[in-house]
C-alpha cells in the first residue's frame, strides 16, 4: 500500500474544491483576485521600461509568470506535492486574467480607479486588444485563457492528489 499522507489530502481535496469553484465561476473569486492584484499592478511598473505597450500588458503577464517561478522552483527542488499546490495557482491566474480581458468590448469590471473602463477608467486588455487589431476577438480570446486556466487547475487537482497518495515514491519511478 502507497503511503497516505491526511494532511495533504486534506488540502488537496480543500484546494480541489476552492479551485474547480473559482474556474466554474472565475468572477466570484475574489479572495485570490485580492493575492493577484498587486502583482497585478507591479507588473505594469517593471514591464513599464519596455515601453507603453509592455508595460499595460506586464500586469496580466507578471501575474502570471510569478506563479509559474513558485512552481518552476518546487518542480526542481522535486517538492511534487508543494509543486501542484502552486500550480492551482497559475491556473486561477489565467481565470483572473480571463475575467479582466472577457471585459475588453463592454468594459463594465470596477477598476482601481473606482471607475468602469465605460466610466473613463483605464481598461488594460481593452487597450491591448484595440492596439493589436483584435478587439473583436475578445470572446475567443478571453475563452482561450479560460481553457488554460480551467486544464492547468485540473492538472493541479490531480497531481495534488498523485502526489498526496502516493509521496515521494513517484519521483523515485520519474528519475529513473
Amino acid at each position: 500500500m502507497p503511503p497516505r499522507d491526511p494532511i495533504k489530502i486534506v488540502i488537496a481535496v480543500v484546494f480541489t474544491v476552492y479551485f474547480l469553484w473559482c474556474a466554474y465561476a472565475p468572477e466570484n473569486a475574489f479572495f485570490t483576485h485580492l493575492i493577484n492584484l498587486p502583482i497585478h499592478e507591479a507588473g505594469h511598473v517593471l514591464f513599464r521600461i519596455f515601453g507603453e505597450f509592455i508595460g499595460i500588458a506586464g500586469g496580466s503577464l507578471l501575474q502570471i509568470l510569478v506563479p509559474i517561478v513558485f512552481f518552476g522552483y518546487f518542480v526542481y527542488y522535486k517538492k511534487p506535492f508543494s509543486a501542484a499546490i502552486v500550480l492551482f495557482w497559475v491556473g486561477n491566474n489565467f481565470l483572473d486574467v480571463y475575467v479582466y480581458a472577457n471585459d475588453a468590448q463592454i468594459m463594465q469590471l470596477p477598476l482601481l480607479s473606482g471607475l468602469t473602463g465605460a466610466e473613463g477608467g483605464f481598461h488594460d486588455w481593452n487597450y491591448l486588444l484595440t492596439e493589436t487589431g483584435l478587439l473583436e476577438k475578445t470572446r475567443l480570446i478571453a475563452k482561450l485563457l479560460r481553457f488554460t486556466g480551467t486544464l492547468i487547475t485540473v492538472a493541479a487537482a490531480v497531481g495534488a492528489f498523485v502526489y498526496a497518495t502516493k509521496g515521494e515514491e513517484i519521483v523515485s519511478e520519474i528519475e529513473l
